[in-house]
């Protein structure tokens, strides 16, 4: 008694022979190719592993796949956040929190902008303190 996968089995009856596999069977010089394209170009290997595991799919299948995925089938989109629930009071509540967030958004933002002032400030008082006391040095004849 012989147990064998379908998809791992040649489909091969004894006598028959594989078409351009040469010594080989094809499953394994296609095992073979995998594992070289994890190698060099696993990107690609993957994609092919997926694509087989997929049962072989047609391309404009995979488009279509590809796009009902993107529409939501992965779970909320950014335009699912700005939906509506039909709850005014919630609406009302998001509402007041989404401006208080975007006031306090600016505040720091303002806040950035205050400190890196300050900052390019200390860093030009640090500068025209260096260069006046190299131009004392200077003046003073003292060569360096």
């Amino acid at each position: 008694m012989t147990f064998s996968s379908a998809p791992w089995s040649s489909g091969r009856t004894s006598g028959q022979t594989c078409r351009g596999a040469g010594p080989f069977p094809r499953r394994s010089l296609e095992i073979g190719a995998i594992v070289l394209g994890f190698i060099y170009v696993w990107p690609l290997a993957a994609a092919y592993v997926v694509w087989k595991l997929m049962g072989y799919p047609a391309l404009n299948e995979l488009k279509s796949f590809a796009e009902r995925g993107l529409r939501g089938g992965f779970g909320a989109t950014a335009a699912g956040f700005r939906q509506g629930t039909g709850n005014w009071a919630f609406e009302e509540y998001r509402r007041g929190e989404i401006e208080r967030l975007e006031q306090e958004r600016r505040r720091l933002e303002e806040e950035s902008r205050a400190f890196t002032e300050f900052v390019e400030e200390l860093k030009r008082a640090r500068d025209r303190e260096q260069f006046d006391a190299f131009m004392a040095k200077r003046r003073a004849g003292t060569n360096f």
